[in-house]
């Protein structure tokens, strides 16, 4: 397995740069997030911490996979390896979405399978992206099947949107430009996903000396199996992290130093959500929502007895030091406001 350095997030935003919105930043109120309790070496005046928001969801497509779709297809442009057939897309989440916009972007075929039973809605997205669109069975399962014997006869890319080098380090320019707008950035808090936004942002921060804080839904903790094996999805984040199983690449990034491993309920992801659309009138889903929960939640440790042996015990929330900066990814927006508002 290719290990993800920084030089190939710095050549990811080179090829990319231009061609992607830069990050929106927004500070979060300076009393929404409370701060841990005082070192007792620290004779500095007592500060109430920074955070800042990163609204990704205001990405092309809606969410951070767009720089990794766009760095994978401008890569192998590059070096003449795009066949004539394109992309081959069995996706119909946000990462397909995403490759058929980058696709479009360059000139490059876009053909996604989808089954019969997707929503129109959806259908009309990847249409709306230039995506040739081709039914296949009544589930997911059939029409990735249907994809894979089209990329075999044809020679089309599959893309694996979140355990690809290429991919991983689209979604490290992400923490790239965070840290140019923020130089004395402290730490980044991002949801694992299904780990390439995580490996991307982690590379990036072990190269600057920044703390990353990788929070997962505990229903979820794909993290914690320490291999890249399937988990049941049952949290209500599923529906955006989906992917039932972590990246070999997020799982040796989160080896690295100076991560810190986070899970956080249900209960805290839906509380986070709401207070997002309360106080800013962002909507996001709730695996984006997983990031900023992991501030919000109380303080509270996983029991030993929960968890399997691992060199750090996760908690189920991050309290920032005194005056630390804080940067949280909200890294997508496949959501609709009327899930949020209060009846």
């Amino acid at each position: 397995m290719h290990q993800l350095t920084y030089g190939d997030v710095k050549a990811a935003a080179h090829r990319i740069s231009g061609r992607i919105r830069p990050v929106t930043l927004a500070p979060l109120d300076p009393d929404a997030v409370r701060t841990g309790p005082r070192d007792a070496l620290d004779d500095r005046p007592e500060q109430l911490c920074e955070v800042w928001l990163a609204l990704e969801f205001m990405q092309h497509t809606g969410s951070f996979e767009a720089r990794g779709a766009q760095n994978f297809i401008q890569a192998h442009l590059d070096v003449g390896t795009l066949p004539d057939a394109g992309v081959a897309i069995a996706s119909g989440g946000r990462a397909g979405l995403a490759c058929a916009w980058a696709a479009r972007q360059q000139g490059v075929r876009a053909t996604a399978f989808l089954p019969t039973t997707a929503p129109r809605g959806k259908v009309a997205e990847f249409r709306d992206h230039g995506a040739d669109v081709r039914l296949a069975g009544t589930e997911y399962a059939e029409a990735l099947a249907a994809c894979d014997d089209f990329a075999t006869s044809t020679g089309a890319l599959r893309p694996h949107a979140y355990d690809h080098p290429l991919f991983a380090a689209g979604a490290g320019t992400l923490l790239e430009e965070i840290h140019q707008r923020i130089p004395d950035l402290d730490t980044v808090v991002v949801a694992v996903v299904g780990g390439g936004l995580f490996a991307g942002v982690a590379t990036v921060a072990q190269h600057h000396g920044i703390r990353t804080v990788a929070v997962e839904p505990t229903n979820l903790r794909a993290l914690e199996a320490g291999r890249p094996v399937d988990v049941p999805v049952g949290s209500i984040a599923a529906g955006s992290p989906g992917a039932r199983r972590t990246s070999a690449l997020a799982l040796a990034t989160v080896q690295q130093d100076r991560v810190h491993s986070v899970l956080v309920p249900d209960t805290e992801i839906v509380h986070a959500r709401q207070a997002l659309w309360d106080h800013g009138r962002i909507a996001v889903e709730p695996g984006t929502a997983t990031a900023l929960a992991a501030l919000l939640a109380p303080d509270q440790h996983v029991p030993d007895r929960d968890l399997p042996t691992r060199p750090s015990t996760p908690s189920r929330s991050y309290r920032p030091a005194n005056g630390e900066k804080v940067c949280v990814v909200l890294c997508g927006a496949n959501t609709h406001p009327r899930t949020l508002v209060r009846r």
